[in-house]
């Protein structure tokens, strides 16, 4: 039986846009909140016009989401979840549409580019749309049988589009990682399988401070799943470090681990607890 979820949580983007599908796939049940930007997501949720925030971070082709690792630190809210969405591209187009009818295609460019080799074979011409729900609205609004959309079978069904040819993407293991957001925190051990742990941290100015830093980690045996850096407030010298750990705060290693870590850095702030999403070992 599927969990059913109340309350509303806020994606960005349009209706049918792939973050609004992994709201559906992830809280099946909420009312959805369509913003414009991230920053109006993350408000969304600050206000109390929304309870969660679906934000993508990171693409397994296409590497990390913008701006977002800047966000999270600032953003007042606080890591609950996460979700793996596999990223399906399908051909929108007109109800009735052939797909020899088809002589162009209109997406995001990102999404433009992950689905080459099939608008090739098909010789249709690229159309570069602000984003992926957009283009299959504006699709369906021109109304002509010619242009198409690139985008969710999701899409296709609030625009009122046919999905004429699906899973049309060069990559089948494309994946979008999402981070569940909320206002208060969640720090207690839930769920069946593993945890993680998310935060950020600047290390002092010391040599070596980020190999000392981190090596509290690999005495202790906790797996860092992820490391990244990126410039703070524009600053060449002021770096910060974005790490997902396996494990939660309250284990000996992890516990241990951390405190090496804050012995070596100026700052360490904590985004997030939360249950491993399963796709995350497959």
């Amino acid at each position: 039986m599927t969990l059913q979820y109340s309350g509303t949580i806020a994606f960005q983007g349009e209706p049918g846009a792939y973050s609004h599908q992994a709201c559906r796939d992830a809280r099946p049940g909420m009312e959805v909140l369509p913003c414009r930007t991230f920053e109006d997501v993350i408000e969304a949720v600050r206000k109390g016009d929304a309870d969660l925030a679906m934000l993508p971070i990171e693409n397994s082709t296409y590497g990390r989401v913008a701006d977002i690792h800047s966000l999270l630190p600032t953003s007042g809210l606080h890591i609950v979840d996460e979700a793996f969405v596999r990223v399906h591209i399908n051909l929108l187009a007109l109800p009735g549409t052939k797909l020899e009818t088809v002589e162009s295609a209109m997406s995001h460019t990102v999404l433009l580019g992950q689905c080459r080799n099939f608008l090739q074979a098909q010789n249709i011409n690229r159309i570069t749309g602000a984003d992926t729900a957009g283009s299959a609205r504006i699709v369906a609004e021109q109304g002509d049988p010619k242009v198409a959309a690139l985008a969710s079978e999701l899409a296709g069904e609030i625009y009122g589009l046919d999905c004429i040819a699906r899973h049309i993407e060069d990559k089948q293991d494309n994946t979008t990682r999402f981070l569940i957001m909320s206002r208060t925190p969640d720090l207690k051990k839930r769920g069946q399988g593993r945890m993680m742990t998310t935060f950020v941290f600047r290390v002092r100015n010391l040599p070596a401070a980020l190999y000392k830093a981190l090596g509290g980690f690999a005495t202790n045996g906790v797996n860092m799943t992820k490391l990244e850096s990126y410039m703070v407030e524009g600053s060449f010298t002021a770096t910060q470090f974005y790490a997902d750990i396996e494990g939660h705060p309250d284990d000996t290693n992890v516990r241990l681990a951390l405190d090496e870590l804050r012995y070596f850095t100026s700052n360490v702030t904590l985004l997030g607890v939360y249950p491993a999403d399963p796709r995350r070992f497959t």
